[in-house]
């Protein structure tokens, strides 16, 4: 069978196109090579990585929204949309007491050529806690910020009514606080879902060095994500591969709380950098939580921990 002069032909009962045609049987226009080239400036992970390897961030700093007006008075759920949510006054200066927290622990180093680049969840909350924390820096410190959707809060469903909110919360601590769905919203596991796309596309941005330009890369960028406390909690357990039980222990950060996830000195990100284990203790790891982290410490990105608890026979001791 022919048709279009003979541009399409068939094969196996099928019409298809020859190469360089359309279904039609029109010639493709052939893209310029400046459009090429306008691509790859749009999507740097098209293009090819040459070279050295793009330094690894020095710190994946994780803040908490300062106090927000629904911490204050829960009643604001019942009649202002979640993302709609502001800070305090409180929560002002919870948001600039971080920046200058973290400005402090990043001029530590010593070095002079740092920055920060920031992800931020789209809430109004976390907005706001961002331009209070960006209070403590020069323009040129900032590499960048990203609105990423996928750092919001947990969905609770709309507006809250007060009183069935808290029996949903009571119920969840009998049903497991992973796994329990509110009503038209979310649980913990699907948090966890979509802080598994966003852990991928932080990974590619590091290994592409999306906030660093090849004629400025430096080991001392600094990333900020800036989020809510289940959020931040589910970012650590899909990090790290805590399981579902060690999620259940851990504590929420305070208000413009913020945990540090530091290089050690074999490139890995460790929690045990920056913090003390006394910290995290009170954070909410266990005995081998905190030793996968000391092994964070010295391991190099690649590299995998044979003796973790979930990975090694260790499994099966108390069913034998």
């Amino acid at each position: 069978m022919a048709m279009a002069g003979g541009a399409l032909r068939l094969q196996r009962g099928v019409l298809s196109p020859r190469c360089c045609e359309d279904t039609l049987g029109r010639p493709r226009p052939r893209r310029p090579v400046s459009d090429a080239s306008a691509m790859l400036n749009l999507f740097p992970e098209m293009r090819p990585i040459v070279g050295p390897p793009v330094p690894r961030p020095r710190r994946i700093i994780l803040v908490r929204h300062g106090q927000s007006q629904g911490n204050l008075d829960e009643s604001m759920y019942t009649r202002v949309p979640d993302p709609r949510i502001g800070i305090t006054p409180k929560g002002w200066e919870d948001a600039e007491l971080c920046g200058r927290r973290i400005r402090d622990l990043i001029l530590s180093d010593g070095a002079d050529d740092w920055k920060v680049y920031f992800y931020v969840s789209p809430y109004k909350r976390t907005l706001e806690t961002l331009r209070g924390i960006g209070r403590a820096f020069e323009d040129e410190r900032i590499a960048g910020v990203r609105e990423e959707p996928r750092l919001r809060e947990q969905d609770f469903g709309n507006f809250q009514d007060r009183e069935k909110m808290r029996a949903e919360k009571a119920i969840r601590l009998r049903y497991g606080r992973f796994f329990y769905r509110f009503p038209n919203g979310e649980s913990a596991a699907d948090v966890y879902d979509r802080i598994t796309g966003f852990r991928e596309t932080l990974r590619a941005d590091i290994d592409i060095g999306r906030f660093q330009p090849p004629s400025e890369r430096t080991p001392n960028m600094n990333l900020v994500i800036v989020s809510h406390g289940l959020t931040l909690r589910v970012f650590l357990m899909r990090w790290y591969k805590w399981t579902v039980e060690q999620f259940e222990g851990l504590n929420n950060f305070e208000n413009g709380g913020m945990m540090v996830m530091q290089t050690g000195s074999g490139g890995r990100y460790s929690l045990l950098v920056h913090h003390s284990h006394e910290e995290l203790k009170e954070f909410g790891l266990t005995k081998a939580m905190l030793v996968d982290q000391e092994w964070q410490k010295f391991a190099r990105p690649g590299e995998l921990n044979y003796d973790w608890m979930t990975s090694g026979p260790s499994f099966f001791t108390d069913s034998r």
